[in-house]
């Protein structure tokens, strides 16, 4: 069974936790070329990192920046920063009271092709949402997990997917909206869509969610669906 090593990073910058995220990245990718050091030799099939960011917006490499609505005098005002990264996929937002998740896997171990990662990340979110009683689903050319996906003028997003995988290991992730100030979106033609809304667990049901336990579910699902054994370090 592939083994995943577990780290709730809690609070942190954007930045930092990208830097993280490379270093656990390179580490995984010189083992897999045979480039490592004796500290590497016994190290997981893949990392799995639970943050929350200070506002702040990111922007996949095919994303348009026309689609950040405001200048860097607004962005200011509302506390808010800005980064053009390597993911794929358009622009999205990270604040408080969102769970991001950073898996850095080593797809090989897992047996998947990166169709398959995205799909498998999707139903670790549907299978979480389904535990509070919210049913979600997919819809077809658009990535993430959507609420009433079958309604055209009813679909609106709870959870943004946007990742990188080079060398068969990924990174990036996901976002899912737990009690997300979604004020923000309106910043943004959130992942590229003038015509599709957003939405969060506290908009869903009306009142704040407990997101450790929302983390808990998640962690959980990840273990059921991805068929592995996850470590906390």
């Amino acid at each position: 069974m592939p083994s995943i090593a577990f780290h709730d990073l809690a609070n942190m910058d954007y930045k930092k936790a990208w830097d993280y995220q490379e270093n656990l990245f390179s580490s995984l990718t010189d083992q897999k070329i045979g480039v490592q050091t004796s500290s590497e030799n016994n190290l997981p099939d893949g990392y799995l990192l639970f943050v929350e960011h200070p506002h702040v917006f990111t922007l996949g490499k095919s994303g348009q920046e026309s689609n950040l609505l405001v200048n860097e005098e607004v962005l200011k005002k509302h506390g808010a920063s800005f980064y053009r990264i390597n993911r794929g996929g358009d622009i999205t937002y990270h604040g408080p009271g969102q769970i991001v998740g950073y898996p850095i896997l080593n797809l090989s171990a897992f047996g998947l092709g990166i169709r398959d990662y995205v799909f498998a990340l999707e139903q670790v979110i549907i299978n979480t949402l389904e535990h509070i009683g919210i049913t979600s689903g997919r819809i077809d050319g658009a990535s993430g997990v959507w609420l009433e996906a079958g309604k055209t003028t009813r679909q609106r997003k709870i959870c943004a997917i946007g990742v990188r995988a080079s060398r068969g290991i990924t990174m990036h992730g996901f976002a899912f909206n737990v009690n997300t100030d979604l004020s923000f979106y309106r910043l943004i033609n959130p992942c590229g869509f003038t015509d599709r809304g957003v939405t969060s667990i506290e908009q869903e049901t009306g009142k704040q969610a407990d997101i450790e336990q929302i983390k808990s579910i998640l962690k959980t699902e990840f273990a059921a669906v991805f068929q592995s054994e996850i470590i906390d370090i």
